[in-house]
């Protein structure tokens, strides 16, 4: 089983051809059905052989495809302090992408 190991938004996903990710979202420039490519590849295994990257791997580049850009369900984000009458209460809606991988290169 082909799989390679990317970073984007700060974090890293565990990828292969067909997969549906949600990362965090990328631009305001992109929609739906728009290609994406990831060019910071850390690891990349073709099943007999695993190349693993010096902090990235050169040439190597994962394609995908924008299937849905939504936001994530709302969570409250209070602030309080005892004693002091001090109260705050927000609601946060975190963007994120949908992608499909297409290939591993």
């Amino acid at each position: 089983m082909e799989f390679a190991v990317i970073a984007t938004g700060g974090k890293q996903y565990t990828v292969s051809k067909g997969d549906v990710v949600t990362i965090e979202k990328l631009s305001d420039t992109h929609k739906v059905g728009d290609k994406v490519k990831f060019d910071k590849v850390l690891l990349m295994d073709d099943g007999k052989d695993t190349t693993i990257g010096t902090p990235h791997i050169a040439k190597a580049s994962v394609a995908a495809t924008i299937t849905e850009i939504g936001r994530a369900p709302k969570i409250m984000v209070v602030h309080y302090k005892q004693k002091s009458r001090y109260y705050k209460k927000n609601g946060h809606r975190q963007p994120f992408f949908k992608v499909k991988i297409d290939s591993l290169k």
